[in-house]
């Protein structure tokens, strides 16, 4: 079986096959950097650093781009609110994505371009778009995509012009031509930051951001676009008019888009304001738990998150870990050859799990080596068990809610057993306070304690 994908301008899986052989070039949208990263966010960051690993594994040389949005009318809004300069707010937010990044065990992109890096391509791209009759100049300054200059308007989404209605960030202005026009360059707002332009001062549209940076990095032409869920429309079908209005080629060859994360049959997201952020998870679970638990999922499927969700991935994931943990041995061709079967049908991750626990299952010396092996193409086991499992109670033990009499009455209890000559049970006590958080300092003057 050849690697399958499923194309969402398909609608169906294709057969893939790179524009050149033995290389990739992958685009995925990013983050527009305003706040922390949630869950959601955290969902296409492992989707697509395990389709690239994956893809690696396979031979490939991937081009791995995924860009930073760092202006946008929510940035402004957010450090204005904060009394801070915009850049401050997204170098903040930038750290704090990597950080989240990394401790999801996602590998860093290839490239990761920024939009205020990117200017001077976006409006070489906008006077391309001009030029060719594809964008024009509103009455307010504002420099629109005319849709009806570009016949495919709609082709990603299946929609047709006439019966659409602008999208959710997709302004109605009074100056433009047709509702769909969509905004390439905004006129700058008084005390905004902008940039000079032969339009005026101002800053580019969200759109015209990731054609330039996309085709800045991977040519006019490239193998997959990826992002999530919510970008399918408007997002991805501007930029394909865009970006091929103005260089009259394909843009993307195959288009991947993530699955939502869902609470209570809502998706996460922070307009909804029912998201939870990753740093907010790894107070609670160990981050390899969070991979590992949005890997069960396919990268197309939504996933409903909660609690006990959760807590039923951590209890899988421990048990798969302390079984492979240290494992070695030869390479086994069948369950390699399992293994890119499935991984080959549009990276069906949680059908390689499912693998590595019939591989555990099977007990052999040689079967716990090769799911290890397989599970660590997926960026799983990265951290030994003995690590996880300290990791995993530290974490625990600092949502702890021992009161101070509590811990008096669990120290007159270690006291007690240490009388009776019970030292087992008064170093179990010693451990649960230590987890706790809880340090413990005997003298002879008799035992302190006092919290970390």
């Amino acid at each position: 079986m050849t690697l399958q994908i499923f194309d969402t301008m398909a609608r169906a899986k294709r057969e893939f096959t790179p524009l050149e052989a033995g290389k990739i070039g992958m685009y995925v949208c990013g983050m527009t950097v305003y706040d922390r990263c949630h869950l959601g966010h955290g969902r296409v960051m492992v989707a697509f650093d395990a389709i690239v690993r994956y893809l690696r594994h396979q031979g490939y040389e991937v081009t791995y781009v995924r860009n930073i949005t760092d202006v946008d009318d929510k940035i402004f809004l957010r450090s204005a609110e904060r009394g801070i300069p915009f850049t401050e707010l997204t170098q903040e937010m930038i750290d704090a994505m990597h950080a989240d990044e990394a401790a999801l065990g996602c590998l860093p992109p290839n490239q990761e371009p920024k939009a205020t890096d990117t200017v001077e391509s976006m409006l070489a791209l906008i006077d391309t778009l001009i030029q060719r009759g594809a964008a024009y100049q509103g009455t307010s300054g504002d420099v629109y995509f005319r849709v009806s200059a570009f016949p495919d308007y709609g082709k990603l989404n299946n929609r047709k012009l006439d019966e659409m209605e602008a999208g959710a960030r997709v302004a109605v202005a009074e100056d433009k031509e047709h509702p769909a026009d969509f905004v390439l360059w905004k006129r700058a707002k008084e005390g905004e930051a902008s940039w000079p332009s032969p339009y005026g001062e101002g800053r580019p549209g969200w759109h015209i951001e990731c054609s330039a940076m996309s085709m800045n990095a991977l040519g006019q032409t490239f193998d997959i676009h990826g992002g999530g869920p919510d970008l399918k429309f408007p997002h991805h079908e501007n930029e394909i008019a865009q970006s091929e209005a103005a260089t009259g080629c394909q843009y993307a060859r195959y288009w991947m888009h993530a699955g939502a994360v869902r609470v209570d049959d809502e998706k996460m997201s922070k307009s909804l304001g029912n998201f939870v952020t990753l740093s907010d998870l790894f107070r609670t679970h160990h981050p390899d738990v969070i991979r590992f638990f949005l890997l069960q999922s396919h990268y197309r499927s939504a996933i409903a998150y909660s609690d006990s969700a959760l807590d039923q991935a951590e209890t899988a994931y421990t048990r798969l870990l302390q079984a492979v943990d240290g494992a070695e041995g030869p390479v086994d061709q069948t369950s390699e050859a399992e293994f890119t079967a499935v991984m080959d049908d549009d990276f069906n991750t949680p059908r390689a799990i499912a693998l590595l626990f019939d591989l555990i299952n099977r007990g052999s010396a040689a079967d716990l080596a090769n799911a290890r092996r397989l599970g660590v193409i997926l960026g799983l086991f990265a951290t030994p068990y003995a690590a996880y499992v300290k990791e995993s109670q530290q974490l625990k033990a600092s949502q702890s809610t021992l009161t101070d009499t509590d811990v008096d009455e669990l120290l007159q209890a270690r006291a007690n057993a240490r009388a009776q000559r019970d030292f087992k049970k008064a170093d179990e006590i010693r451990d649960q306070l230590d987890l706790a958080g809880i340090v413990i300092e005997d003298s002879a003057e008799g035992t302190r304690w006092h919290r970390r």
